[in-house]
């Protein structure tokens, strides 16, 4: 049986994330976790209530953070155990945070990708606009805040070559998997 891999889809806000990862984990049959869905789950709310609040406050506190991004990691950890790949989706803007996923792959034996996903900020703003007008949306995420994350996101330094990959998601969702797939297939 082939060992179960993890896959985390990080980076800013309305960097398409949510979209590869989901087209990605039902492509390849894995297990997908929303950081978003998880974080109003854990709140007690549905995934499409919205919540105005500003970065660093009500749900999105640094321990609530902190307890969401748990829930992924024993979400994933139970999942794996049981042979089942797992994509995770968050920003995981922290080195701190990455390192806990890196230790987790490491600690169960099975092979971590980190993908970063990235677009122009004019296409974040397109997306954003799109989002506040979906009823179904489950992000929060706005401009102000997106300027606070890129502000804080630490630079994925620790992640060996083989480990990150880049994606630009400016492209169709399409294009994007299969240069996903064509990068990991040329890995050995």
């Amino acid at each position: 049986m082939p060992q179960p891999e993890l896959f985390i889809f990080f980076g800013l806000i309305a960097t398409g994330k949510s979209t590869v990862a989901q087209a990605w984990a039902t492509r390849r049959a894995l297990r997908y976790y929303n950081s978003d869905v998880v974080r109003k789950e854990l709140a007690g709310l549905t995934p499409q209530t919205r919540q105005r609040e500003t970065a660093d406050q009500g749900i999105y506190t640094s321990e609530f953070t902190a307890k969401t991004y748990a829930a992924l990691l024993e979400r994933a950890e139970h999942d794996l155990t049981q042979g089942q790949g797992v994509v995770l989706d968050a920003s995981y803007q922290r080195k701190a945070d990455r390192d806990q996923v890196r230790m987790l792959a490491q600690r169960l034996g099975v092979r971590l990708y980190c993908v970063l996903c990235v677009c122009s900020e004019e296409e974040m703003k397109r997306r954003m606009a799109q989002r506040a007008l979906d009823p179904q949306a489950v992000s929060d995420g706005r401009w102000e805040i997106y300027l606070k994350q890129k502000e804080r996101f630490e630079s994925p330094a620790e992640l060996a070559p083989d480990q990150l990959i880049t994606l630009s998601t400016d492209l169709p969702v399409e294009t994007v998997l299969a240069q996903l797939s064509a990068h990991l297939e040329a890995q050995p």
